[in-house]
C-alpha cells in the first residue's frame, strides 16, 4: 500500500507544518496584516468587486490565517470587505451611496474640527502647512500622484488636529476611504484649481478666520464630489449631502451643490 501523502498541518507526523504556521502567525500582528490589506484595497491593488477567500489572501500576501481572520473582521466593520456564502469574500464596490456617506461624514466632522484648530494654530504649524503646500506644488508640477498624496494628507490633518485624537483618527480613516474615489475619479480635476483652493483655506486659517476656513474646506470637498459623481453616478440624488452641508456651512451648500 503506498504511503499516504501529507496534505495538511494536522497530518504532519512531526508537527513541522503546524509549527511553521504557528510561528508565522505569532510573528505577525493582526494590526499589521490589517494595515497591509487595507492599503492594498484603498490603492486599488485589490480591485473593487473582486472575490477571494481567506486561503487566497493568506497565500497572496504571505500572512498567517489567525491574524488574517482578525484583520478581515476589521475590514468588514470598515465596509471594505463583504462576507459572502461558502466562505467567499468580496471587495466592496465604489458606489454613489457610499461616496455620499463618506463626504457627509468628512464635511460634518472636518468643518467642526477646523473651527476648533484655527484659533490654536502656531507659527510653527503655519510654517509646516506652507511646507506641505510647497511639496504638493512640486509633485503637481511633475504629475506625481503618489508623491502628492503624502503632503496632501499631512496638510489636511494639520488643519484638524486640535479636535482631539479620537476625532482625528476618525477623520484620517475617512480621508483614506475617500482616496479610493479621489484616485479613481477626482484626479480629473485641475492641479491648479486644487492649489488655489488649498491656498485659500490656508490664508483663511492664517488670518484666524475659522468660519471662512470651514466654508472653504467644505467647498473644496464639494468640488471633488462634483468630479466624482460626474464620472461615477451623475444621476445620484445628493439630497442628504445638501442637508448636511447646509447645517455646517450654509454658504458652501448654496454655492456648490
Amino acid at each position: 500500500m503506498p504511503a499516504r501523502r501529507v496534505t495538511s498541518a494536522a497530518a504532519a507526523p512531526d508537527g513541522g507544518v503546524t509549527k511553521s504556521r504557528t510561528a508565522r502567525d505569532a510573528g505577525q500582528s493582526f494590526v499589521a496584516v490589517h494595515a497591509q490589506l487595507r492599503a492594498a484595497i484603498l490603492a486599488g491593488e485589490i480591485p473593487e468587486r473582486a472575490t477571494t477567500s481567506q486561503a487566497a489572501l493568506a497565500e497572496q500576501f504571505g500572512v498567517g490565517r489567525t491574524p488574517l481572520r482578525e484583520a478581515l473582521r476589521m475590514l468588514q466593520r470598515e465596509g471594505l470587505i463583504i462576507s459572502e456564502p461558502n466562505h467567499r469574500l468580496r471587495i466592496a464596490e465604489l458606489s454613489g451611496e457610499d461616496a455620499e456617506e463618506l463626504y457627509i461624514m468628512r464635511i460634518s466632522l472636518e468643518t467642526v474640527a477646523i473651527r476648533i484648530t484655527v484659533p490654536v494654530l502656531t507659527p510653527t504649524d503655519l510654517a509646516e502647512l506652507e511646507g506641505f503646500m510647497a511639496q504638493m506644488a512640486h509633485y503637481a508640477k511633475t504629475r506625481d500622484s503618489a508623491g502628492y498624496r503624502i503632503p496632501h494628507r499631512q496638510f489636511h490633518h494639520r488643519l484638524i488636529y486640535a479636535a482631539g485624537s479620537r476625532v482625528s483618527t476618525e477623520i484620517d480613516e475617512l480621508f483614506d476611504h475617500s482616496e479610493r474615489y479621489r484616485q479613481r475619479f477626482g484626479a480629473l480635476g485641475s492641479w491648479q484649481e486644487r492649489a488655489e483652493e488649498h491656498r485659500a483655506i490656508l490664508d483663511a486659517a492664517a488670518a484666524g478666520d475659522r468660519d471662512g476656513a470651514a466654508e472653504l474646506l467644505a467647498a473644496h470637498y464639494l468640488h471633488t464630489v462634483r468630479l466624482v459623481f460626474g464620472a461615477l453616478d451623475s444621476d445620484h440624488d445628493l439630497g442628504r449631502l445638501r442637508t448636511a452641508v447646509a447645517v455646517v456651512t450654509p454658504g458652501a451648500a448654496a454655492a456648490h451643490l
